[in-house]
């Protein structure tokens, strides 16, 4: 498997290489829960709190700050039965300001906090939502395994 991450930083936030190869092993380790295998790319976008806050209201009609926002390419990686030889899986978009702040509020690190936005972006990216109690509790479940295959959640 060779999944290629295209970065953007609109910030003036340094993102160090520990952590842009932590965020690698995290797309992967997704996948690899996920049991798929195949070539393609993930493009990954850094910005501010207004950045995120403009393109909520542009593509999801929501005038407010968030985390994370994930536009996937296909409705459901896992239900597509042929996939194209390179598979575009989307466009993640994370705050780095809001993620420093949640880091603080949840008294743990801003690497933990941007690898846990990536693997549940990564999530959306194949299909999985929480909209719904029985989503989220199916989503929240993976989103647990990976974390802990990856070291970061204990329990």
């Amino acid at each position: 498997m060779k999944i290629t991450i295209e970065i953007t930083n609109e910030t003036d936030e340094i993102i160090s290489e520990e952590l842009q190869s932590q965020i690698e092993n995290a797309i992967k380790e997704v996948l690899v829960y996920e049991s798929l295998s195949f070539e393609g790319e993930v493009s990954l976008v850094f910005t501010d709190n207004e950045g995120i806050r403009q393109l909520n209201r542009d593509y999801r009609d929501k005038d407010d700050v968030t985390d994370v926002l994930s536009f996937p390419q296909y409705e459901s990686i896992t239900s597509e039965e042929r996939l194209p030889p390179f598979v575009y899986l989307g466009d993640i978009v994370i705050s780095l300001s809001r993620a420093r702040e949640q880091a603080n509020d949840f008294g743990h690190s801003f690497e933990r906090e941007v690898i846990y936005l990536i693997v549940h972006s990564t999530l959306h990216l194949l299909g999985y939502d929480h909209m719904i109690e029985a989503e989220k509790m199916e989503m929240r479940a993976h989103e647990k395994a990976v974390l802990k295959q990856l070291g970061i959640f204990k329990s």
